[in-house]
């Protein structure tokens, strides 16, 4: 539930009240009684900050964000790198063939 701050026009009386958004606004003011108690603009109480979604913020992999398919995740919801096939062994190439 958001907080909301209020403010009494006659008085000047401030009060934050914790309510739900679909809460009628208060109109009379707890201090001096009169029906001027009206609704604030404030600012947000949070933040967004970072650099944007994630891979993991979508779980269902309907959405594939850069390019990565569903298939290359694991039961975590993590990303793994995909498979690369083994190098040629040094050693087999180099050792005389044997007749």
């Amino acid at each position: 539930m958001p907080i909301y701050a209020y403010k009494c026009s006659s008085c000047g009386h401030e009060k934050e009240v914790l309510q739900k958004i679909s809460d009628a606004p208060l109109a009379d003011c707890p201090a001096c009684g009169s029906a001027s108690f009206t609704k604030q603009v404030t600012a947000a109480g949070f933040q967004l900050k970072g650099s944007g979604w994630y891979v993991t913020d979508f779980k269902n992999g309907s959405a594939k964000p850069n390019g990565k398919s569903a298939e290359a995740k694991t039961d975590g919801g993590e990303s793994k790198p995909a498979a690369s096939p083994a190098p040629a062994s040094t050693a087999a190439s180099s050792a005389p063939a044997a007749s």
